[in-house]
């Protein structure tokens, strides 16, 4: 089932909100690598308020809890209230997606993973392999990206899933894929023959990624917790503030994007730790 959302604004431009990879747990102080991940959300959550930037809606792409439970869904409820507005998710690796899919509905937050507002469509796709880091994306969420694009064949489309689809140049990382990505690829770049669909959108590498490949852009963003060191052979940590993404969807199918971050000496890792 489908979501519609009249854009707000009157050109029919679209104004989304990224964030990613939270890693919440259910015990309020619960550090990640050095980092109180409740406190740099929290952190996050009032930069966007200070930002005072307009959107439409925000996508939480994956990796909401670190610890799979309930408390920490019912803490991110709570947390992002602040925000107003439509919020959609999906879940990551450290997610229980059945549990998730079952609790953040009554706390408000939209569980449809089908958008359609304006000239675009966002599909939303579950890439987690429970108590693994590495993603795949099943047949039936294959499925159901296609019916969408076929049912939809003149909006512009953005594919979301936490498993960027591509390697990111980190040996220890590149493991940890979308581990059918070639399946995936082959699939989206061949129904592009219109050229409608313009970005997948992910997390879990918890770094800055925008590269096109063909005719399709890869976007990965910030976490809002710990950041990992780009083209890093084994395991690192970057020191960079945690961050999300702001993106513009105009009506003649081009995209505009900013990440922003906190400063980078508020939330500092432990980075004598050798991985999580």
């Amino acid at each position: 089932m489908s979501f519609s959302l009249q854009p707000m604004q009157s050109n029919g431009t679209l104004s989304v909100l990224q964030l990613t990879d939270l890693h919440l747990f259910a015990k309020e102080g619960t550090c990640l690598l050095g980092i109180d991940t409740m406190q740099s959300f929290c952190a996050v959550v009032n930069k966007i308020k200070e930002l005072n930037r307009f959107f439409d809606f925000i996508i939480v792409t994956g990796d909401i809890s670190q610890d799979y439970s309930a408390e920490s869904y019912q803490l991110f409820s709570e947390l992002i209230s602040p925000l107003k507005g439509h919020i959609f998710f999906l879940p990551g690796n450290h997610d229980d997606g059945p549990l998730m899919y079952r609790m953040l509905g009554h706390y408000g937050i939209n569980t449809n993973k089908h958008i359609v507002s304006g000239n675009w469509q966002f599909i939303l796709l579950n890439s987690e392999v429970y108590g693994v880091a590495h993603g795949w994306l099943q047949r039936e969420e294959l499925d159901f990206m296609q019916e969408c694009i076929y049912q939809y064949p003149d909006l512009y489309t953005v594919i979301c899933v936490h498993h960027l689809p591509r390697l990111v140049g980190s040996r220890w990382l590149d493991t940890q894929t979308m581990h059918n990505q070639d399946e995936f690829n082959s699939i989206i770049h061949r129904l592009n023959h219109t050229k409608k669909i313009k970005l997948v959108l992910s997390g879990h590498v918890h770094q800055e990624y925008d590269c096109m490949h063909g005719d399709i852009r890869y976007i990965s963003s910030p976490s809002t917790s710990i950041q990992f060191a780009p083209q890093s052979c084994y395991f690192a940590l970057e020191l960079k503030g945690p961050g999300f993404r702001y993106l513009t969807f105009h009506s003649d199918g081009n995209i505009q994007t900013d990440v922003y971050r906190l400063d980078d000496n508020l939330f500092l890792p432990d980075t004598n730790v050798g991985g999580y």
